[in-house]
Order: structure tokens, then C-alpha cells, then sequence
């Protein structure tokens, strides 16, 4: 679902009373819901007292209202102004721009309004978003993601961007990318638990009445040939399998309990989720992991056992594989009472 792992991220609560900056560019032909996506999320991360964590901003390049996709005109709080003073400038699609899927350079107003913007800024796109970033010549040599149908034509306008159209999103660290619509959603509650931990994300996540983290990538979403009907899914396997994180489970188990040979398996789960049983059963264990991480204080070897890795060596492995730090090293940065590893 996700690649790559941003570490800390610029205006992470902590000491500051500061509330994280949030500018969001409407550029012409924006979708009012990708528009309304990082309101929606940020505004409803609260820190445990209920207090906004976040503010934003819909800003314009140039101040004026741009007209939306859906005919009405976008009324901006600011112009590039907002861009400069952001923590975090996120860039949400246009449908007016064409000319950015073969390789066109973005209109004056908008290169001068993303060159105003500070270093060190983390900078995110939803969706075709990523198009004014590639543009802007920001995703070169980077990871990045933009919508599974776009992936052909985006290759061939920025061969210099390392595109996968497989996973909801893309964290580079300063630099974040997300697939098509909803794929906004998870990349916004991800940066809410980047920044503030499991909780804030969650209680995010339970306003806006999304799940918090959803299973698999894009890859589910692609267009393929409709699976024969008689075939029976993999979701009840998932929902026991997730039951189940601590025990040993092998695909063997996960195959006997969907009533399948292994071969069939494999393949109709990688068809539903868009990735292999084992790698999926990983992703839900260190999901767990980090879960207890942030809210027990329990020893890094009896979440390594809970979360389903045996031991702590396997999940020190993981996590250092996976997010880049060792589960101690997570624990002091996400961990809401500063709890320390033993």
C-alpha cells in the first residue's frame, strides 16, 4: 500500500504550541472532492483535549477564483502567499491542464507559485496532482504514484519518475504522492499518523467514517476481466487470518481455511488485493506491531509474539526493512507517552 517511510515530519506536535500549516492549491478544473479531501481529514485531527492539530488553507496561484470541474467558481482564503508560510502544500488534481500528460511545461502563474514555496516544505499531490509536481520537475529520480489509468501516459511524460501504480500512495519522505479519489483519504489519515500517532489517526479516521487503513493497494482497482462468479473471494480468509496475527500461519492454513488449492489461492487473492498472501500477512502484522507500539508499554519481545514474528530479532528485521527504524526507535517517535522500548 505503501512505499518508502518519511521519518519525522516538518511541524510534528511536540513541544510547539504551533498548529501544522496546511496550504491546499486549487488550480483550474479542480474535483470538489479531492479539493475537500485534506479539510475534511486534517480538520478533523484532533489532539486527545480536542484541539485542531492542523490549519488550513485552499489557496490560488495567483489569488482569483478558479473555476472547479463541477462548474461552480473555488473562492480562495489566500493566494501564493499561503504557499510560502506552508509546513505542508498539498496539490490536488486539475482537469483543465491536458497539456501536463505530454510533458507540457505548467502556466507561469503556477511555476512561480510552486518556485515560492520554501525548502524543506513536504510537499503532497492527490491523484493527477502528481502531473504539477512531475512538471515542476520535483518527482525526478523519486517514487512516486498517481492514478492506476494514468500510469501509461505519465511514464511517457516523466520517464525520470520511478512511477508505481500499484499502491494507494507513495511516502518519500518530503515528498508524498497518492493514487486516483479516495486513495486521498488513506495518503491524509497516513500523514495525520505520521505526525501525531495511531490515536489522532484513528479519531480522524472515526469523524470522517473511513477505516483508518485500508487492506492492499491500487492494484485491487485496476481494470481486469471480471473473475468467474462461481469462484469463491478471499475476504472471510482475510477477516479470520487477521484474528489470528499471532499464531503461526502458513499459506497452507490460509489455503485450507478458504477452501482452495494453493495455486488458486495465491492467485485469486494477489486478483483481490494486489499483493501475495505472504506480503499482505506481513503489512497486517507490522500494522498490529505498530499499533502496540504506540499504546502498550509492552516489552518489544511480546509484541514481536502478538503481532505474529516470533520473536524480537524478526521484527527488529521488519521494521528496520519496511519503515527504516527498529521498533524502539518508532516507539519513542510515535508513542503519545514518550514509552521506551525495553
Amino acid at each position: 500500500m505503501v512505499t518508502g517511510d518519511g521519518g519525522e515530519a516538518p511541524g510534528r506536535a511536540g513541544g510547539s504550541a504551533r498548529r501544522h500549516r496546511i496550504a491546499v492549491l486549487a488550480l483550474l478544473g479542480v474535483p470538489p472532492f479531492e479539493l475537500g479531501i485534506p479539510s475534511r481529514v486534517f480538520g478533523s485531527a484532533l489532539d486527545a483535549e480536542g484541539r485542531p492539530l492542523y490549519e488550513i488553507t485552499v489557496c490560488t496561484a495567483d489569488g482569483a477564483p478558479v473555476l472547479s470541474d463541477a462548474g461552480f467558481v473555488v473562492q480562495p482564503a489566500a493566494g501564493p502567499e499561503a504557499l510560502a508560510g506552508a509546513d505542508t502544500v498539498i496539490i490536488p488534481p486539475t482537469h483543465a491542464m491536458p497539456e501536463l500528460g505530454r510533458g507540457a511545461p505548467l502556466p507561469p502563474e503556477v511555476t512561480a507559485a510552486i518556485a515560492g514555496i520554501r525548502p524543506g516544505t513536504r510537499l503532497v499531490s492527490i491523484c493527477s496532482g502528481s502531473y504539477v509536481l512531475a512538471a515542476a520537475g520535483l518527482l525526478d529520480g523519486r517514487p512516486a504514484t498517481t492514478h492506476w489509468n494514468l500510469t501509461p501516459e505519465f511514464r511517457r511524460a516523466y520517464p525520470r519518475v520511478k512511477v508505481d501504480e500499484e499502491v494507494l500512495f507513495v511516502d518519500d519522505g518530503d515528498v508524498l504522492t497518492s493514487a486516483g479519489g479516495a486513495a486521498g483519504v488513506d495518503l491524509c489519515l497516513h500523514l495525520v499518523r505520521r505526525d501525531h500517532g495511531a490515536a489522532a489517526a484513528n479519531r480522524a479516521a472515526r469523524m470522517c467514517v473511513v477505516p483508518p487503513w485500508r487492506d492492499g493497494g491500487q492494484a485491487q482497482y485496476i481494470d481486469r476481466p471480471i473473475p468467474d462468479p462461481t469462484v469463491a473471494g478471499t475476504s472471510a480468509t482475510r477477516a479470520w487470518a487477521l484474528e489470528h496475527l499471532g499464531e503461526p500461519l502458513s499459506l497452507a492454513q490460509l489455503a485450507e481455511h478458504a477452501r482452495m488449492s494453493l495455486r488458486s489461492f495465491t492467485r485469486r487473492f494477489r486478483d483481490e488485493v494486489g499483493m501475495t498472501p505472504v506480503q499482505w500477512l506481513t503489512a497486517q502484522r507490522l500494522e498490529l506491531a505498530k499499533q502496540l507500539l504506540e499504546t502498550t508499554d509492552l516489552p518489544i519481545d511480546l509484541v514481536a509474539h502478538r503481532a505474529g514474528f516470533g520473536s524480537a530479532n524478526s521484527l527488529r528485521s521488519h521494521m528496520r526493512t519496511s519503515f527504516g527504524v527498529s521498533p524502539a526507535a518508532y516507539r519513542r517517535a510515535f508513542s503519545p507517552r514518550g514509552l521506551v522500548a525495553s
